[in-house]
């Protein structure tokens, strides 16, 4: 009875009751699509962190990843490599070897890092792949390849087919020196990188460097880098203390701190936005209850208890809010999906920002979160019974003899 009631009295009125529901569903809508606009900010800045260099989750020798001393390194077991490869959760993986030394061009020598990898497994972790600017990736067999920065191969003057001598102190004592072709040039969108960074053969180098079969760390991507933290853990325990395996929070630390700050972020951005929401929705029930003032009095001389017409102007808010959230959830959606799919391209406008170790780079994008949806949700629901509090208390303390009089 009641909800028919609460229908009944929503449909009396229909323009105030469109327009506080159109209010709550735009201002729904565009904080769904806000949020999701601020979760691909830092969903960029985590895989620009992340996929170029970084990886999700990195097993090396305990103080490895502090030092990067050439002498810690380690042969990973085929049993290891065969556990990681069916560990739930983990969608690739990548052996590397780390080594410093100089790189001489046609005129030009420049220090570089130079990270042995397997050409066949690095795409599963990283994508340095995709971004190549010239040449091409090496194959599995690129002994003597290598893929190099754009801001490194400009400052020794060598493009793609070029030669490069490397020049370092290999683990034995001596001095490795050996030919590098330059296969391909990248530009990751992080300067450091594209300055220092030199991707070669995990086997070349090795040789090079007199370490066979050494590796200096194993790094692996998660299906939800999210949740690195846990799965390093796990990972920790099965492997014992032989190893330390650390997610990319604890080798990026203000990159985990910026993520843990934009949930409290979002919970302050929502609560502005629904003060103000609240306050549109007292005021249209306040003004409801005014005018219905006659209404309310009637129902309370036939003897309507003043707890069920205090129920009766609450379920009508809710109502209200039900409906808002309805429209707010498929409004919401379409721009997030929509902003999702195309997005607003700003690189005429600006440039890149590298923060905590990550790029946000010049566009508007939006990732779908259930918790964008979920957040919004209840909240609107909560501000739709809150603000019909005060609205319903004053409607149960009428007093059907003062307000009949008025008649």
């Amino acid at each position: 009875m009641l909800i028919k009631l609460a229908f009944l009295n929503l449909g009396r009125n229909r323009r105030r009751t469109l327009l506080t529901l159109s209010s709550l569903v735009i201002s729904a809508a565009m904080l769904i699509l806000s949020l999701g606009i601020f979760s691909g900010m830092f969903a960029d800045m985590l895989s620009s962190a992340t996929d170029n260099y970084t990886g999700h989750i990195t097993i090396s020798r305990p103080d490895y990843q502090q030092e990067h001393d050439l002498y810690l390194n380690f042969s990973p077991a085929p049993a290891l490599l065969d556990q990681l490869q069916h560990t739930r959760g983990i969608t690739g993986l990548s052996e590397r070897l780390r080594a410093f030394g100089l790189l001489s061009g046609r005129d030009q020598s420049r220090p570089a890092e130079l990270l042995g990898v397997d050409f066949a497994q690095e795409p599963q972790v990283t994508t340095l792949n995709q971004k190549l600017i010239a040449g091409t990736f090496p194959t599995r067999d690129a002994a003597g390849q290598g893929v190099i920065g754009s801001a490194l191969a400009r400052r020794l003057g060598v493009t793609v087919g070029d030669e490069l001598v490397l020049v370092s102190q290999a683990a034995d004592g001596s001095i490795a020196n050996a030919l590098l072709t330059v296969s391909g040039i990248f530009d990751s969108g992080d300067q450091m990188l594209n300055t220092r960074l030199a991707l070669v053969d995990l086997h070349w180098l090795q040789n090079t460097m007199a370490l066979p079969g050494k590796v200096h760390e194993i790094v692996l991507r998660c299906e939800q880098p999210l949740r690195a933290a846990t799965l390093a853990a796990t990972l920790q325990q099965q492997l014992g203390d032989t190893v330390e395996v650390l997610d990319w929070g604890k080798r990026l630390p203000q990159m985990q701190e910026v993520i843990a700050s934009y949930d409290i972020s979002r919970l302050i951005f929502v609560a502005i936005l629904y003060s103000a929401a609240a306050l549109g929705v007292l005021n249209t029930f306040y003004m409801a209850v005014l005018e219905r003032a006659t209404e309310f009095g009637v129902l309370l001389a036939l003897g309507m208890p003043p707890r069920r017409l205090r129920w009766l102007v609450v379920l009508e808010s809710l109502l209200l809010g039900a409906l808002a959230l309805v429209g707010a959830l498929l409004l919401g959606g379409v721009l997030t999906w929509w902003m999702s799919r195309y997005g607003i391209d700003l690189s005429n406008q600006l440039s890149a920002v590298t923060y905590a170790g990550g790029t946000i780079p010049p566009r508007l994008r939006a990732v779908h979160d259930w918790n964008n949806y979920l957040i919004p949700s209840l909240c609107l629901l909560l501000v739709s019974i809150a603000a019909s509090y005060l609205p319903a208390r004053r409607a149960s303390r009428l007093q059907p003899v003062d307000v009949l009089r008025r008649l």
